[in-house]
């Protein structure tokens, strides 16, 4: 297991400062990807990240090495009556799905660049 890493807890709020970091990070990690998928695009992503950062209760934790950010994790709470749960292949009762907004924290997002993968910093 990796030692070391000094972990960052960042809010919403510091989503401007930080974007430009969890851009190059995924630009990284996904460079081989946004060769050949659309999906996989800097650009596309950054949409999703601009999404996430903007809704109530989005916070972001970003591990660091020395002055070497080795990846990060975001997501947000699911706000009151989205579908997330929408594709479930079984019957769940209502109750179990229905969400206040404070219910379930939704991760959008875990990655790890390459020199820290598979050392346990993932958890």
């Amino acid at each position: 297991m990796t030692t070391g890493i000094a972990i960052r807890h960042y809010t919403g709020t510091h989503a401007p400062a930080l974007r430009p970091l969890l851009l190059d990070v995924y630009t990284e990690v996904y460079a081989d990807a946004a060769r050949t998928d659309p999906f996989a695009s800097p650009d596309r992503f950054a949409e999703g990240l601009d999404h996430w950062t903007a809704r109530p209760g989005c916070s972001c934790v970003v591990g660091y090495d020395g002055d070497q950010p080795v990846g990060y994790a975001y997501g947000a709470p699911l706000p009151p009556g989205v579908r997330w749960w929408g594709g479930l292949l079984t019957d769940v009762p209502a109750d179990i799905i229905t969400e206040t907004g404070a219910r379930t924290y939704a991760l959008s997002e875990l990655m790890v660049r390459t020199p820290w993968r598979k050392t346990g910093v993932a958890r």
